[in-house]
């Protein structure tokens, strides 16, 4: 795993998000837009607060992240997200120009990048997205298992 201590900075500034949509009675994901050393956006979840199916932490994060790059394109970019990206944000992601993304934990049953299907790394689409995964794993599952065992 190709992980650095800011990978690590960056990650956790990703949980401190999922922390925020946690609170909110969101499933907690955070994610943090990085291009360089510059923070380009910061979101979470905010799917039920805001009656959006497109409100993921990382769709967020991608538009925050255009608006203040002035560009489409976030081709310096790396995305820190807690847990593995669904088909919409991976798509989002390859669309973007991503650079790199760097997860948390697995998404057995919604998780476009490594666990059902992967979209960053399909050499058919016009651009790839290098993966690391697994960064805080445990802080990551932990998160979004208590969320959903007190909503049982």
């Amino acid at each position: 795993m190709n992980v650095n201590d800011r990978d690590l900075y960056f990650m956790r500034l990703a949980l401190e998000e999922a922390g925020l949509a946690f609170s909110e009675g969101e499933v907690p994901v955070g994610a943090v837009l990085v291009s360089g050393e510059t923070i380009l956006a910061k979101a979470h979840n905010t799917r039920e607060t805001s009656k959006d199916p497109t409100g993921h932490a990382e769709i967020l994060a991608i538009r925050k992240g255009v608006e203040k790059s002035d560009s489409w394109r976030l081709s310096n970019a790396t995305l820190y997200v807690t847990k593995e990206p669904c088909v919409m944000c991976a798509g989002a992601m390859v669309n973007a120009r991503i650079k790199r993304l760097i997860y948390g934990c697995k998404d057995e049953k919604g998780g476009a990048v490594d666990s059902l299907y992967h979209l960053l790394s399909d050499k058919r689409l016009n651009h790839q997205v290098e993966i690391v995964s697994g960064v805080l794993e445990d802080e990551c599952a932990e998160i979004l298992k208590k969320f959903f065992q007190e909503r049982r």
